[in-house]
């Protein structure tokens, strides 16, 4: 498989990035993924939490405004850059690292109680090791908690589908097709909705169930809860499309314990 430069590309998605999630465009992160990867926290007032993938710190600051001492590190220096200086703006004593997530040396053993990876996973190339590594700094009995695209549907045959379920919202049985589940490989995201400033391509790794549990087991956390997220009924009042995720499941939530 050719290298690729995932840095680059997420560092040329970056501005378009930004405003995306901060004009509330992202709507599968504010109404799917994002009620389900809080409820199952619960009150984090007073935890240390790592965010893993923290893009520009829109859930890093979610988190310090519930009470949290929050973390966040990202391979893009420039989502890095962005975050901090959101930061400086909002002082919410959020700190920062340009870092791989595989690579978590500014962090002692033992120092965390909560690692969170929010839709970030899938688009580490090591994610093993940052498995291994989220176990490394957390404390006994520490939480790890991620959120990924559902392996089982993920096809870049979406669009069609959502424009089926688009046209009046049929209800109608609808169905992926799913191409070589069993295979790991990475793929192209082509972002080009219509609610981005500028259209970008980043890749992200296609990983079985199978793959991320034997992670999971091999780092020695034990699986406590899987969730399958669906949309809140706000979420489908403002954004019909959404109706789609009654019927399949968009994303997977899964928490692990260090024992």
């Amino acid at each position: 498989m050719r290298k690729l430069n995932l840095k680059k590309q997420w560092d040329q998605a970056t501005p378009s990035w930004v405003d995306f999630v901060r004009t509330g465009k992202d709507y599968h992160r504010d109404e799917l993924n994002n009620p389900t990867m809080f409820e199952i926290l619960g009150n984090i007032s007073g935890k240390k939490i790592l965010d893993l993938g923290c893009g520009e710190g829109y859930n890093a600051r979610i988190m310090a405004k519930k009470g949290a001492k929050v973390w966040g590190v990202d391979f893009s220096k420039k989502m890095i850059d962005f975050a901090i200086q959101k930061e400086k703006k909002d002082k919410l004593g959020i700190v920062y690292h340009p870092a791989d997530a595989y690579n978590l040396k500014m962090f002692k053993n033992n120092t965390i109680d909560i690692v969170v990876c929010f839709m970030a996973l899938q688009d580490i190339r090591d994610y093993q090791k940052a498995i291994k590594e989220a176990y490394r700094v957390l404390l006994k009995s520490g939480r790890f908690l991620f959120s990924i695209p559902h392996p089982c549907f993920e096809t870049t045959e979406k669009q069609n589908y959502k424009r089926k379920l688009k046209d009046k919202l049929k209800e109608e049985m609808i169905h992926f097709k799913v191409k070589d589940y069993f295979n790991a490989h990475s793929y192209t995201v082509p972002w080009k909705m219509k609610r981005l400033t500028q259209h970008f391509e980043t890749t992200s790794f296609h990983r079985t169930l199978t793959h991320y549990v034997d992670a999971l087991r091999d780092a020695k956390f034990l699986i406590s809860r899987v969730k399958e997220p669906k949309p809140s009924k706000k979420g489908i009042r403002k954004h019909p499309i959404m109706k789609l995720h009654l019927i399949i499941p968009q994303s997977v939530v899964v928490e692990a314990v260090k024992l």
